[in-house]
């Protein structure tokens, strides 16, 4: 007799070629027999949560990564090959140094094997009169233009467009859009960039008052012994453009999980990234399968104490939730057991 699959919700933090890890943390997570319910990302993890939402496992896109040149992505316009004042001619008229056309294409195929090209091809009728959870999967963008965080699908109604007719490789393109390095989306007179400007990590999207039914697990990438005090990141910077390449990936890696609450720490897959940066996109095949490894490494140490009964107990029944000193206590580690299956 085949064992119910455990449902579960994922959400995804950016990262740029760092969401490698993100990939190998999903298929311990799949293999564990979990089943992804709903799914959320932003940026490197919108391009993973909507893969897995359209069907792909994490084995298949192992494979897809194993066999993709990245370097492709950056596909400058032709001004942006002209030694010299190219790239700055580019951060000032085009407002971006790669068109990101490559990887909108990619994108695309990827997800037409699927029979997926439109949101209304993501609908889950299971939540048809729940906003929150009727699309199996949600993404992070920003419109730099109005100054607002968005919600992929739902919140592209303001622009006039109904939210199951929007493009969802358009709208993971949006969520990529790395601020300097791709050129934004303009989408109804709005630019919109990465979702990581304003939110990277938004592990919260599908919480709900009382006590949840399954849980969600958040897939955060960090450096390696990122809780220590001394950690220094490095961003070179020589020049304007490295500037303000510089402000961005601190506002977008300063997310500590050092610094995470309690209830979001302890449902959350710590991802070492090896020291690997976002738009390092010359990685060899060694460094790819590393990464893997390491995000597979993260979601058994994650498994082997995640217990979803005490969870409950400690941070959804409404009583004090102990500190985080006493949580990462030995004593106060989650018990082990194979995790029950909950109904939603």
């Amino acid at each position: 007799m085949t064992q119910a699959k455990q449902r579960v919700d994922g959400v995804f933090e950016g990262g740029g070629m760092k969401g490698i890890g993100l990939v190998g943390a999903a298929s311990v997570i799949e293999a564990a027999g979990y089943e992804f319910v709903n799914l959320a990302g932003t940026s490197a993890g919108a391009i993973v949560a909507t893969l897995l939402a359209a069907g792909y496992r994490a084995d298949e896109l192992k494979s897809i990564i194993s066999e993709l040149d990245f370097s492709t992505f950056e596909d400058p316009p032709l001004i942006g090959r002209v030694p010299l004042v190219g790239a700055f001619v580019d951060m000032l008229f085009r407002k971006g140094l790669y068109r990101g056309d490559v990887f909108l294409n990619l994108m695309r195929d990827l997800l037409a094997r699927k029979n997926i090209h439109t949101f209304r091809d993501l609908l889950l009728p299971e939540f048809a009169n729940d906003e929150r959870y009727r699309f199996k999967v949600r993404l992070i963008a920003s419109d730099i233009s109005r100054g607002r965080m968005l919600v992929l699908p739902q919140d592209i109604h303001d622009y006039g467009v109904a939210p199951e007719d929007l493009e969802v490789a358009l709208a993971v393109r949006m969520s990529m859009s790395i601020p300097f390095f791709f050129e934004p989306v303009k989408f109804k007179g709005s630019y919109i960039v990465d979702g990581g400007v304003l939110s990277n990590f938004p592990i919260e999207l599908f919480d709900s008052a009382g006590v949840p039914e399954w849980p969600t697990f958040g897939f955060k990438l960090v450096l390696p012994d990122q809780a220590a005090p001394t950690l220094v990141v490095e961003h070179p910077i020589n020049g304007p453009m490295s500037e303000l390449a510089a402000l961005f990936f601190t506002a977008m890696e300063a997310h500590d999980a050092y610094y995470l609450k309690n209830d979001k720490f302890v449902r959350t897959i710590a991802i070492d990234t090896l020291n690997v940066g976002t738009t390092d996109f010359n990685l060899n095949a060694e460094q790819k399968e590393a990464l893997y490894a390491s995000g597979m490494q993260a979601a058994r140490t994650f498994l082997a104490h995640w217990n979803f009964e005490q969870y409950k107990i400690l941070y959804r029944s409404g009583q004090p939730v102990p500190s985080r000193r006493a949580q990462m206590l030995p004593t106060l580690l989650l018990p082990a057991p194979s995790p029950p299956v909950t109904p939603r």
